[in-house]
């Protein structure tokens, strides 16, 4: 099978294609699922680099990718969830599994799958697993109760623009941080309803921050005593006037995937794509997403010529 795989750390140069061995069958608690889309994010870029050789379980050569969508082609034999054929999107921890999602295979746990919305194609589904789950449990660790006001940075990011939503959703007040007059259009499409720049941050009277941008700063938006998290560790707000601070380390979630999966279907949550890549130009998408101002999902394909 044809493969991304990261030779040495690096620059984006370091992504080859290679063909590797196809996984011959998946584990007895396993799927094996062929991938119609892979998704580029931040941390692909961070762990190409090696910024988190320290702590990987993983090295070069190996292959890189979080998420995916795609379709099951074989079931073990203690899974009953899944059946061959079913469309399904899953979100993999690479730098502690190894299990990248680069590949025209790959082999997952059947628990970190999930059913596929059925009401977009495959190719942009596989832009919910990393960013949905992560704005999913930041907002379960913020924790704010319904009625509360929220200040979400880079709020149309990938991860900002699912964690207006979300929050929405949840009964809270959303006030989006954009970098430009040009994303406040898409940041009230997504929800906010309010929208200010790093420039004009609310000073001392919101409730909660969800920092998704490491934006020096946001936390002098929250009242004294309120609640902050980080979904960007190396820049974690600092904390000050009482107001709690965590960081929130994304998790697999297969039940919590396709709670995501359900919401989309049901039209309340929207997913964007803004570009599709073939595996063949994985360094030219990671030199995108690294160029800054995506708006919507990186995509790799196997299948594209």
């Amino acid at each position: 099978m044809r493969a991304v795989v990261l030779s040495t750390y690096g620059g984006p140069e370091g992504l080859s294609v290679s063909e590797l061995p196809e996984p011959a069958a998946p584990d007895p608690d396993g799927v094996l699922v062929r991938t119609a889309a892979a998704a580029v994010n931040p941390v692909d870029l961070q762990t190409r680099a090696g910024l988190h050789a320290g702590h990987s379980a993983v090295h070069p050569p190996m292959v890189l990718g979080w998420d995916l969508a795609g379709t099951v082609t074989a079931v073990g034999g203690a899974v009953t969830g899944f059946r061959v054929g079913d469309r399904v999107v899953a979100m993999s921890a690479q730098m502690a599994t190894g299990r990248g999602t680069y590949a025209e295979v790959v082999a997952l746990p059947a628990d970190i799958v999930a059913h596929a919305p059925a009401s977009v194609p495959l190719t942009v589904a596989a832009g919910l697993p990393l960013a949905g789950l992560t704005a999913r449990q930041a907002l379960d660790r913020l924790a704010l109760p319904e009625g509360s006001s929220v200040l979400v940075t880079g709020a149309v990011g990938s991860v900002g623009g699912l964690a207006v939503q979300l929050a929405r959703r949840r009964g809270l007040t959303v006030v989006a941080q954009v970098r430009s007059a040009r994303d406040e259009e898409q940041a009230r499409a997504l929800g906010a309803h309010r929208v200010v720049d790093g420039a004009n941050l609310p000073v001392a009277d919101l409730d909660g921050l969800l920092e998704t941008a490491g934006l020096p700063g946001a936390i002098g938006a929250v009242r004294d005593g309120g609640r902050a998290v980080s979904i960007v560790p190396t820049r974690a707000p600092v904390p000050e006037r009482g107001v709690r601070v965590a960081v929130s380390h994304v998790e697999q979630d297969g039940p919590g995937l396709a709670e995501l999966a359900a919401l989309v279907d049901a039209g309340e949550l929207r997913l964007r794509t803004a570009r599709e890549f073939a595996f063949d130009d994985a360094s030219e998408a990671h030199r995108r997403l690294a160029a800054g101002g995506v708006r919507g999902k990186l995509l790799l394909l196997p299948d594209v010529p």
